[in-house]
């Protein structure tokens, strides 16, 4: 068994990755930003790179990915990249982005590109659109008005569940059957907002629509909430690939490395039901 760094082991990814880790028997090393670290945590703070070497000791394999709000990816990642090929590590998992490797010079490819060349074996996922946006980043204005506003029309998005992600992170890091290799994720059908937001009525009652809005509105709703400002470019010009269909397409990566369908939206309003309530 491996002793495996997780980075944002708190997030929504990271925490399902670690308890499917630690099911097969692996130890995790659980980064983390907060100053009194918990003994199975390692303090790493990504933007000024403090902690990051002291992180690696006695690490196998590791899982990296950006922390949210930061367009500087390529940067951030790229102290943990070098840091893993110094320590000589068995194998790096990067989660990525659906797309990011549609531009060469894109910061998030950048990363994926130092870390193909880095000689260590890997594997880079790239996720479509979590489901779990709709019980975190969406959540409070289907809670105060029962709407979810987003600058992306009838655009079909083929939404993954963040615990099939986890499950594929998992077995690339238990398993060296896909080394060096890369991977789009999505789930196994494509909906528009309105049709997630029906899901979601049907589930609890509650009668949630979709609003198509505006790039400027959206621009303007971000930085009211306290988005950077660079960050919440960054998010609605993604959001306008969306608007485009570039999140329609389906590939069946997640049913080739762990075994089985990825879970359907439906199943996923049924067991967050209770966040919508």
């Amino acid at each position: 068994m491996s002793n495996i760094l997780v980075i944002g082991a708190s997030g929504t990814v990271g925490s399902e990755l670690t308890s499917n880790l630690r099911a097969k028997g692996h130890s995790v090393v659980r980064a983390t930003s907060q100053s009194a670290p918990q003994a199975d945590q390692a303090q790493v703070d990504l933007v000024t790179g403090k902690g990051i070497a002291e992180a690696f000791a006695g690490i196998d394999k590791a899982f990296f990915l950006a922390p949210p709000g930061h367009t500087n990816q390529h940067e951030l990642l790229g102290r943990l990249i070098s840091q893993a090929r110094e320590a000589r590590l068995e194998k790096v998992v990067l989660m990525s982005a659906m797309g990011a490797n549609a531009v060469e010079d894109a910061p998030l490819r950048l990363a994926e590109r130092q870390l193909e060349g880095s000689g260590l074996a890997y594997n880079i996922i790239r996720p479509n659109w979590f489901m779990q946006n709709f019980n975190t980043f969406w959540l409070q204005g289907i809670r105060e008005a029962d709407t979810i506003a987003l600058p992306v029309g009838d655009a079909r998005t083929s939404f993954i569940d963040a615990r099939d992600i986890a499950a594929v992170a998992a077995v690339l890091l238990d398993d060296h059957t896909f080394d060096n290799r890369d991977f789009d994720l999505t789930g196994g059908e494509s909906l528009t907002h309105a049709q997630a937001a029906a899901q979601i009525t049907e589930a609890t009652g509650r009668p949630v629509r979709f609003q198509d809005i505006g790039a400027d509105e959206m621009l303007d709703k971000l930085l009211h909430a306290g988005v950077p400002g660079d960050y919440a470019r960054f998010l609605v010009m993604i959001l306008g690939f969306l608007k485009q269909g570039a999140a329609e397409r389906r590939t069946d990566a997640v049913r080739e490395i762990i075994g089985r369908e990825p879970i359907r939206f439906a199943q996923y309003v049924l067991d967050y039901r209770d966040a919508w309530l």
